[in-house]
């Protein structure tokens, strides 16, 4: 199993916890970005660095990663398409996409970017707080758990 990181829009304090993950759990990370990053020095640390464009990352993943896997995403459509693979996706806040919720949370984004498209206001994502990075922090624990035992 690999863990893969949607890097560009990752919070840092959820890309640290990572760091600490891999080495402890001796779990492969790969960040994927279009940008430098800054990581510590690790056999289980990698960076793909691809180039910039729209969903190009996330292209990246998703032909990378497989059945069992997880993916660290906020990216809805993203996640879709890694749990479509076999892949589960965790979003930096907390929220485990699996095949049993991935189908009404995609509705549920497509709707409201549709509302935002017509005009809607829906307002955007709140801060990230502590018990976000906490609540992240447990799920993952939770999963590689679970998949190691």
């Amino acid at each position: 199993m690999n863990l893969w990181v949607d890097a560009d829009a990752c919070p840092k304090v959820i890309k640290d916890i990572l760091f600490r993950v891999a080495d402890r759990v001796k779990i492969p990370v790969t960040l994927v970005t279009n940008q430098r990053l800054h990581m510590p020095n690790s056999v289980y640390i990698h960076l793909i660095q691809v180039s910039q464009g729209s969903d190009i990352a996330d292209d990246e993943i998703v032909n990378q990663c497989e059945a069992g896997d997880l993916v660290v995403t906020a990216d809805i459509p993203l996640a879709a398409r890694v749990v479509e693979k076999g892949a589960h996706a965790l979003d930096p806040r907390g929220a485990l996409y699996d095949q049993s919720n991935i189908g009404e949370i995609l509705d549920m984004r497509n709707f409201m970017d549709s509302l935002r498209g017509s005009g809607v206001e829906t307002g955007g994502p709140k801060a990230f707080s502590k018990r976000e990075q906490m609540k992240f922090a447990n799920e993952l624990d939770k999963f590689l758990t679970a998949r190691r035992g």
